[in-house]
């Protein structure tokens, strides 16, 4: 039976690098439902909420504020080390549509914890609308991925095994999603140390998240732990951001002036 041979585009080149990047991470994960009902109830009040991406990109950076192994990279030149960054680097997977395929772009989120949910939201939502060649971690990624195959893996390797260059690359931790898709448990790879998912929320206020992780960095009793900050950050940093955006959204009553 003869087939079709198709030209890769450059999105599915680049979700291919990244997977070649990623086999030889010893990921191991982690599931746990969290309870956000005080995270809902006050997304709910909102007139224009941010989205879940950004929320737990957010949260996810708070919690690695306090535990700076959640910033932490392996990397193997000039030798084996670990690479503690001061602040963590968020990549958001961001859904497109580019030349009538599917794919899968990283968005960069430098230190989202400092940012407020507002500006996070704006920058995965512009990495959603705009044209690529707008979006700076679009341009670059594209840009390597429109080179020689052996000139990728040469950068590559110098991405993945210098800490620096490691970070800048590909954060300290990524977020990724199917939830906007139905229900669904997503395991997903990435270069990076720490990938996060979450699934779809339900009616009890609950949601399923699954945090994989590279094993040569920490064990799963920090993760357990950080599941349970993560829980908690949720319901009180993260929800008690969105009910003052709803109050600085409100109109401010009029004092009528007596004559």
């Amino acid at each position: 039976m003869r087939g079709t041979v198709r030209k890769i585009s450059m999105p599915r080149r680049l979700v291919a690098d990244l997977m070649h990047a990623s086999v030889r991470v010893p990921f191991v994960s982690l599931r746990r439902t969290l309870n956000i009902r005080q995270l809902t109830e006050a997304r709910a009040l909102v007139a224009q909420p941010p989205g879940w991406a950004a929320i737990f990109a957010k949260a996810f950076a708070l919690v690695a504020k306090d535990q700076p192994v959640l910033r932490t990279l392996y990397a193997k030149w000039p030798r084996p080390h670990f690479y503690e960054l001061p602040r963590s680097v968020g990549m958001i997977a961001i859904a497109r549509t580019e030349d009538g395929q599917d794919c899968v772009l990283p968005q960069k989120v430098p230190a989202p914890d400092t940012l407020p949910l507002t500006e996070v939201d704006a920058l995965i939502r512009h990495a959603k609308a705009a044209p690529i060649e707008q979006v700076p971690a679009f341009r670059k990624m594209l840009r390597a991925t429109a080179l020689p195959l052996p000139l990728r893996r040469l950068i590559w390797l110098i991405g993945l095994n210098f800490g620096r260059q490691r970070a800048n690359y590909f954060g300290t931790f990524a977020v990724t999603s199917v939830a906007a898709y139905g229900a669904g448990e997503l395991h997903a790879l990435s270069p990076g140390p720490f990938v996060l998912s979450y699934g779809v929320v339900a009616p009890d206020h609950t949601v399923d998240v699954v945090i994989r992780w590279d094993h040569r960095i920490t064990d799963a009793v920090l993760v357990a732990k950080a599941l349970t900050r993560l829980e908690q950050v949720l319901n009180t940093e993260i929800a008690a951001e969105l009910r003052s955006q709803r109050q600085q959204a409100e109109p401010k009553p009029v004092r009528a002036i007596a004559t």
